[in-house]
């Protein structure tokens, strides 16, 4: 099997433009039919359908351990023991919630003992930091 990231992106995104009846006519319910069609000729294809994950792991995990590892070694946290990158902890602490864009914002922007790095990371570096942050949590740190 085989996992197309970017068609999966572009489908999720496609088909969440759609929430509703279409605006603007018939065009967009048959791109719509169109595309829900395509996810199902994928899936009985034996292609994965996946959502997209924004960043690149194995480069986040790169950019953490340069960045972050100092307050966040395996997971942890050196200032604040209760408000780890575990999962759970993720969940209950980060504002928005366990996702790539609460890491993000959080990241870029800082928040109480946690210093911005918006401006000494790219917004793509910050996006590889995420998606191995949460990754990781999903598989458990170690």
């Amino acid at each position: 099997m085989r996992t197309s990231t970017l068609g999966s992106a572009l489908i999720v995104s496609t088909v969440s433009a759609w929430s509703g009846e279409p605006k603007f006519g018939t065009f967009q319910a048959s791109v719509k039919s169109a595309v829900v069609g395509a996810v199902g000729a994928a899936v009985s294809a034996g292609v994965v359908v996946s959502p997209a994950s924004a960043g690149d792991v194995a480069r986040g995990q790169q950019i953490f351990n340069m960045n972050c590892a100092a307050c966040h070694a395996g997971g942890q946290n050196v200032i604040m023991p209760e408000k780890t990158l575990e999962k759970d902890a993720l969940e209950k602490y980060l504002s928005g919630g366990r996702s790539e864009a609460s890491v993000v914002t959080q990241v870029t922007y800082g928040k109480a003992a946690m210093p911005a790095f918006g401006g000494r990371l790219t917004d793509s570096e910050i996006s590889d930091v995420a998606s191995y942050v949460i990754q990781t949590s999903e598989n458990g740190w170690k």
